[in-house]
């Protein structure tokens, strides 16, 4: 029981020890952490409009007139006239609604702290001062009354 009772004050003391004192770094590596998964889905959405422009660059280069089937259309305005195709008309609400829904998992990402809960109370020094001293105070109840007992004392010297 000594030994459990040891391990969990120890390791407790030394868990809010550690973050009191390293609380700068860990910080940094939340923030980081973020930054690096923000560039991440940045690079997912330029790889996958890469691939896009690559498709349409071979089609374009296998069929020159494609420029003039699709593409001119759309630019200028013009109405299609491809048998057995339904071009729906898209309303100006619609695109709203889209674009809204679209921008809503951005900004979800950006609302979101960049650091956990527990990291950011820690940001007065007065609370990181409170989480050193109770680590260092668990540390020293560790040591002093669950650590190895005292052998006893032999009766040869008394």
């Amino acid at each position: 029981m000594r030994m459990i009772l040891f391990v969990v004050f120890f390791s407790i003391g030394a868990a809010a020890l550690g973050g009191s004192v390293l609380y700068t770094d860990l910080l940094r590596h939340y923030q980081n952490k973020r930054v690096l998964k923000e560039a991440a889905k940045s690079l997912r959405k330029l790889e996958s409009l890469n691939a896009d422009y690559d498709g349409l660059v071979n089609q374009l280069e296998k069929d020159p007139n494609l420029v003039m089937k699709r593409i001119a259309p759309v630019v200028v305005g013009a109405d299609r006239n491809e048998p057995n195709t339904a071009y729906p008309r898209v309303t100006a609400e619609q695109l709203a609604a889209a674009r809204e829904a679209l921008t809503k998992d951005t900004e979800d990402d950006f609302n979101r702290p960049a650091v956990p809960e527990w990291l950011a109370r820690c940001r007065e020094p007065r609370k990181r001062s409170t989480l050193f001293a109770g680590g260092a105070c668990l540390i020293v109840v560790s040591l002093l009354f669950f650590g190895p007992p005292k052998a006893p004392p032999d009766a040869e010297d008394g």
